[in-house]
């Protein structure tokens, strides 16, 4: 008999948290969600949220709590419940959420501002469904100190696609792991034809529908970047052993090279549904989660080389991997900054690794500055990066802040 989980979600109106939230669904008798956090944004998602999941804690980061509070009643009125869900809101609105305690707590969140959740889960005791690879770029030794064994299990796809190859050696018979990429939609594109390329093109991912963040990411590579730095972390292999490969159909999420030559591949359509059950579910597998591949079909896969010269994000980030410390805390937060500059309109697309690289190599001469081991330094790290790439940009450092060198 199958025990039912207990679920904190952090990030509920997202991508990842609404298809968690059908998942759940689809599946009451596997998962009841407790908790669930947003940004609030959609204040009338969460409470609609909260009500047909009787949802006991509801977090915001910003936005009126009050209102919330009066469309979760409204909603549970217009249901027929007696609903009665604690809101919380502010800044640590998400830790709150996660820390409840939970069987699982999948960190949905975008950005590094997830770190502290990720904490919270790992400190709780509860099982981390992580799809917020950025608390693990940015808290890397803080996460893996405080991580028991299994109790991290990646919802990123090409992270759950090596978790499952894995089940096929060991770690010792592990040569390499293969990190899948699309591309993006400029794949194939020169440095130069890069630039004077949109925001909006720059947000027609060729597959998937995500956020202006995460779609931008996958447009420089720098979202492939992160996920070396991640696998690297995740599996406690060599980041010179962790390689790249462009496959822009997106069916094989990732590989993992045996000793022996095998290559074992994780394959499926380009969705989220599977990683982000198996989150949940892990090491168990749900029924009909996603639509098998139809092999009656004929098909073409293609494989490339990732292009350096016009998409050094990648060879950056293994610099960055290898550094160790707080430099993978200094290529995150300057890519969001050149991230949001780009869709302002006060850089070109080029700028944004441009920035990126410009920051690293600056933190490396002040590295020492930084505790890698406490949240305190990381996130000083954090916004020390942040300050020196708006002072790259001509944005202005923050207030009440500096970034000299």
């Amino acid at each position: 008999m199958t025990t039912q989980r207990t679920v904190s979600l952090l990030g509920s109106t997202g991508s990842i948290g609404t298809q968690a939230c059908q998942i759940a669904r689809n599946n009451p008798e596997r998962f009841r969600i407790v908790a669930l956090s947003s940004g609030g944004r959609d204040l009338e998602l969460v409470a609609r949220q909260a009500v047909e999941f009787d949802v006991e804690l509801v977090g915001i980061a910003s936005g009126d709590a009050a209102r919330l509070e009066t469309l979760i009643a409204d909603a549970a009125s217009g249901a027929g419940k007696q609903v009665v869900s604690r809101v919380v809101s502010g800044d640590d609105a998400s830790v709150q959420v996660a820390s409840v305690g939970a069987d699982v707590v999948l960190n949905g969140i975008t950005g590094s501002i997830g770190l502290r959740p990720t904490i919270a889960a790992l400190e709780a005791g509860s099982t981390l469904a992580l799809a917020n690879k950025e608390s693990l770029i940015v808290g890397g030794p803080i996460v893996k100190r405080l991580e028991r064994p299994g109790q991290i299990v990646p919802v990123d796809s090409e992270h759950s696609a090596i978790a499952q190859a894995l089940t096929s050696g060991t770690h010792d018979e592990v040569r390499k792991l293969v990190v899948t990429a699309s591309g993006g939609p400029f794949r194939g594109m020169s440095r130069a034809e890069l630039a004077d390329v949109t925001p909006a093109q720059a947000l027609k991912h060729p597959n998937f529908a995500m956020g202006k963040v995460i779609t931008t990411n996958s447009a420089t590579l720098v979202n492939k970047g992160l996920e070396v730095i991640e696998a690297h972390l995740l599996f406690d292999i060599p980041i010179d052993r962790v390689e790249t490969v462009v496959h822009p159909q997106q069916y094989i999420h990732s590989m993992v090279e045996f000793v022996d030559g095998a290559v074992v591949a994780q394959l499926g359509l380009p969705t989220m549904g599977v990683p982000i059950a198996l989150g949940l579910s892990w090491p168990d597998r749900l029924v009909d989660v996603e639509t098998p591949v139809d092999w009656s079909r004929a098909m073409d896969w293609r494989f490339e080389p990732v292009d350096d010269d016009a998409f050094p994000a990648v060879r950056i980030a293994r610099e960055v991997g290898a550094a160790g410390g707080t430099a993978p805390a200094a290529y995150n937060a300057a890519n969001e900054i050149a991230v949001d500059a780009f869709h302002d309109g006060r850089v070109g697309f080029l700028d944004i690794v441009g920035t990126v690289e410009r920051v690293v190599g600056d933190h490396a001469r002040v590295a020492g500055r930084f505790d890698a081991t406490s949240v305190e330094g990381v996130l000083s790290a954090d916004a020390w990066a942040r300050d020196r790439a708006r002072e790259l940009l001509g944005l202005g450092a923050h207030p009440g802040t500096g970034a000299m060198i």
